[in-house]
């Protein structure tokens, strides 16, 4: 059973307040770029209503932030999946709960019930939101890694379109190492952080699995790297250059 919750009025205000004050504190260090689109009608096509399974790259420890405010830039709120550390703490646990962010159990027994909650939330007509990689790139020129299978799985139990959101220069806003120092030379330079969506993308209809069956192993693994190309094709885009591996580098262990 899901223990997730709608955060209902209070959340949705909390959202959006907090969503304008990051704006604005990101506004000093940098500058974050939404794709143009002409009109509200062409942004609903790339961010459809009802559940959607929103998925990025992962370069940098402000990701989820930028994901978030991208979203909401394009009219949604996310409902992010967040270690399971964040909840834990005294005050960003509270407030990670009341914006109906996902705990990740990582490595424990427990790791499913995530899916299980992100479930509940696309059930509830929700945008959610994850880094298919699991973590930071390892690969020496940030290109992505290849990726975990979880996207794709909530994808097929609960027959929500996956959406790609590319981002690049993430990493030069707050990168692995020399936070402070880098965040305090921002001021100056304030870098240019590129987002990129691409179209939804049904995964059934991609490997060509029928409704009602379900996915073996191998399709499941398929499916993950197909739509992880998809991805990377937006962040060569955003580029100008192209991937060293189409579907993800080999992950580099810790």
């Amino acid at each position: 059973m899901s223990a997730w919750r709608h955060p209902g009025k209070t959340g949705a205000l909390l959202y959006a307040v907090l969503a304008t004050v990051l704006a604005g504190v990101l506004g000093f260090f940098g500058r974050v770029q939404v794709e143009r689109q002409r009109g509200r009608r062409a942004v609903a096509a790339r961010l459809p209503e009802g559940p959607i399974i929103v998925i990025s790259n992962h370069t940098s420890y402000a990701d989820g932030v930028l994901l978030a405010l991208v979203c909401r830039r394009h009219g949604r709120s996310l409902r992010l999946l967040a270690t399971a550390g964040v909840f834990r703490a005294p005050v960003l646990g509270w407030v990670a709960r009341r914006l109906g962010f996902i705990a990740v159990q990582r490595g424990a027994v427990t790791a499913a019930t995530s899916l299980d909650d992100a479930a509940a939330a696309l059930a509830a007509g929700e945008a959610v939101g994850l880094f298919p990689e699991g973590r930071l790139t390892r690969h020496p020129d940030r290109w992505p890694e290849r990726a975990k299978t979880g996207a794709v799985r909530l994808a097929l139990r609960t027959d929500a379109p996956i959406v790609p959101v590319a981002m690049e220069g993430a990493h030069r806003l707050v990168g692995r190492r020399r936070i402070v120092s880098t965040l305090l030379a921002n001021l100056v330079r304030r870098p240019k952080v590129a987002t990129k969506v691409g179209a939804p993308i049904h995964v059934r209809g991609l490997i060509g699995l029928a409704p009602g069956v379900e996915a073996d192993g191998d399709q499941v693994r398929v499916a993950a790297d197909q739509v992880m190309e998809q991805l990377i094709d937006l962040v060569e885009e955003l580029r100008g250059e192209g991937a060293p591996h189409p579907t993800g580098a080999p992950r580099i262990d810790e």
